[in-house]
């Protein structure tokens, strides 16, 4: 969400007697309103924060603005949100909302260090970029590699340059499974259709984290990046089952899925506001699932975690 927005006024096709217009002076609209229901499920459980513990920083705490927590957040709110890519988190950097789920002491990012980075509250893809990235054994004298490459006639001069490469498997429809069963058990159609899709609720949960919360976007050139790209998704996954479990309890949401969650309590038009001392969400008036969202807040409001007691 950009806070300088464009003055000039375009037309779409009118309407009856009158004319239709559009113009980007809305101010600081966000379309994830509803993501401060995750935030008040962090808040009892510190999932994310627990998860960022798991993180070693080798930067240089005197130049940081983006601790590790942040980062962590921001990827995982992201996620849960529906923003697959880093390269999303560029326009998401000057959303205040998302600077307040991640715990931003100033959501409109004018106390940034360097005058270029005011307004953008939150950090970008290539700051993001370094939680999968970084190598094993990366210390603080460690750099990232790239590479440079320069065509034969259309580019003036050698640039750096990122390059992903993709497999495609043979065929339509391909399918893999990864079994310990032996081979003489089963032939691969009764292995995948017979007891791989026989698995019922649990292959919903697979597909869930996989289809909705991006569990395949494993296109990193080493496996332990891909690795950590799992991980988020799994940290998205278990903070969205942890709001389902308490929040949606008794609510006619109780079973939905991480799409529908998202579509219907997370994805919701709000103006941001932000004053001296409060920070004022303003919900869209015409939002269908009012009823719905108060209710799991005084769920999650309520919900105290259990302490067990050795």
């Amino acid at each position: 969400m950009q806070t300088e927005c464009s003055t000039v006024a375009f037309d779409f096709q009118p309407h009856e007697k009158r004319d239709v217009r559009g113009i980007f002076d809305g101010g600081a609209i966000t379309s994830d309103g509803g993501a401060l229901l995750l935030r008040e499920v962090e808040a009892k459980l510190r999932i994310l924060g627990r998860f960022a513990e798991c993180f070693t920083d080798h930067r240089d705490p005197e130049l940081i603005e983006h601790s590790v927590g942040d980062l962590v957040a921001q990827r995982v709110f992201g996620l849960a949100l529906g923003y697959e890519d880093l390269n999303d988190h560029d326009e998401l950097q000057h959303d205040p909302l998302m600077a307040v789920l991640v715990g931003k002491q100033d959501p409109t990012g004018q106390d940034r260090l360097r005058q270029r980075d005011r307004g953008k509250v939150l950090a970008g893809k290539s700051t993001l970029n370094r939680l999968e990235l970084s190598p094993p054994g990366a210390n603080q004298n460690s750099r990232y590699k790239d590479f440079t490459y320069q065509t034969r006639k259309s580019w003036s001069r050698v640039r750096r340059v990122v390059g992903k490469a993709e497999h495609l498997a043979k065929g339509p429809n391909s399918r893999f499974v990864v079994t310990s069963l032996l081979k003489k058990e089963y032939d691969g159609r009764s292995l995948y259709e017979k007891l791989y899709c026989g698995r019922g609720d649990m292959e919903n949960r697979i597909k869930e984290q996989q289809l909705m919360l991006f569990a395949d976007r494993t296109s990193a050139e080493d496996m332990r990046a891909n690795q950590i790209r799992l991980y988020f998704s799994s940290i998205t996954y278990v903070l969205l089952s942890a709001m389902r479990r308490i929040g949606l309890a008794g609510t006619s949401l109780e079973r939905a899925q991480c799409g529908t969650i998202r579509l219907k309590l997370l994805k919701i038009g709000a103006l941001v506001r932000i004053t001296v001392r409060k920070i004022w969400i303003s919900f869209s008036q015409s939002y269908p699932y009012r009823d719905e969202f108060l209710e799991v807040l005084a769920n999650i409001r309520r919900w105290q975690p259990v302490v067990l007691r050795c």
